[in-house]
């Protein structure tokens, strides 16, 4: 008998809905090839719930999100609402309370695409980025003081206990393990960590040490290298095809996947994963939800796709996910481009395109 997942669907805004049907029709496409079937529950979460209703997730949203094997989401945002209501109210309430603690960001360019990184080609940018998801700067420990006078304060701490480090670190080290397995050229790069050790004395020290401490007694095969925040900007710039694995914490992380974005070519083409290694993960293409292109069947469904790849490779279905990516690599090369209404080819026809290829 074949093997079903159900797979709870987040449309969400401008052009989400858009992006998603295309990534749910190469997903079925892989589905068929190998045997397995897709169930999928559609939810209305987004802007145009928030304004008809006020309510960004209603009562039991997470709890009925369990029920499902991952979350797929299109894209959340809209100019009617206020920047951070969805985004907190949706995206990051999902994260923190489903655990989602890693954020995986591949960063690979694709054949056909371009980079504005002058002689780097696919084989020069070919990387992923572990960023841990759930602590941080991000868990909101701060507050303000004195607000809208001269002498007005306000706080906002990073904050890391060794648990949440240590399992970030041991997810990444398990990833380099399995990818220097694969490839010999992976095997032969280290498994960056990126910090700020040198100024943040406190959390980048807790982090430093646990790398060290991780790598030395449970992956003594892996190389071990260490990037200051600063200078991995540097050289994921100058030179990408120096990283493989890179693991850091969140804020550093979120600001450091919009560079790599840009470096494989641009949102377009960029994926993403919330992953909790124990339950339930939710993928998502990395551009927003561009509300002016609503409708016009041209915006770039690539990164959406790919995050269907993540999807169903994350719930183990590994040969499904690796034929979505060659299916992307096998059409990114027909494309003129990556950005909306230059594809020289409409969404649904680039969808169709990566499905035939499957």
């Amino acid at each position: 008998m074949a093997k079903s997942y159900s797979i709870a669907v987040i449309g969400g805004d401008g052009t989400g809905p858009e992006v998603t049907r295309e990534a749910l029709k190469v997903m079925q496409a892989a589905a068929a090839k190998f045997n397995f079937k897709l169930s999928f529950t559609e939810f209305d979460f987004g802007a145009a719930r928030y304004l008809r209703t006020g309510e960004t997730l209603p009562a039991g949203a997470v709890a009925e999100m369990r029920k499902f094997n991952a979350i797929f989401l299109g894209a959340i945002g809209h100019p009617d609402v206020k920047p951070g209501i969805l985004e907190l109210g949706i995206l990051l309430r999902l994260r923190f309370e489903l655990d989602q603690y890693i954020n995986l960001r591949p960063v690979r360019l694709f054949p056909g695409v371009e980079t504005p990184l002058k002689g780097k080609t696919p084989e020069h940018i070919d990387m992923v980025v572990v960023r841990e998801n759930t602590g941080g700067i991000y868990t909101a420990h701060g507050g303000a003081t004195r607000v809208g006078t001269p002498d007005e304060i306000a706080t906002q701490l990073m904050v890391y206990d060794r648990r949440t480090v240590d399992r970030c670190l041991r997810y990444a080290f398990e990833l380099k393990r399995r990818r220097n397995a694969s490839n010999p050229k992976y095997a032969a790069k280290p498994i960056t960590l990126i910090h700020k050790r040198n100024v943040l004395t406190y959390c980048g020290d807790l982090w430093y040490r646990a790398f060290e401490e991780m790598g030395a007694k449970e992956f003594p095969e892996i190389k071990r290298d260490y990037n200051h925040i600063d200078a991995a900007n540097m050289w994921f710039v100058k030179n990408p095809e120096w990283f493989d694995v890179a693991v850091t914490e969140n804020l550093f992380g979120d600001i450091i996947t919009d560079l790599g974005a840009m470096i494989q070519g641009g949102l377009g083409v960029a994926s993403g994963g919330n992953i909790n290694p124990t339950g339930i993960s939710m993928f998502e293409p990395m551009g927003g939800s561009a509300p002016k292109y609503t409708g016009q069947n041209v915006i770039n469904p690539i990164a959406a796709i790919g995050a269907g790849g993540m999807l169903l490779d994350t719930v183990g279905e590994h040969q499904a996910g690796a034929a979505v990516e060659q299916a992307i690599m096998a059409t990114t090369p027909k494309m003129k481009s990556q950005n909306a209404g230059r594809m020289g080819f409409g969404t649904t026809e680039v969808g169709d395109m990566v499905a035939a290829a499957i």
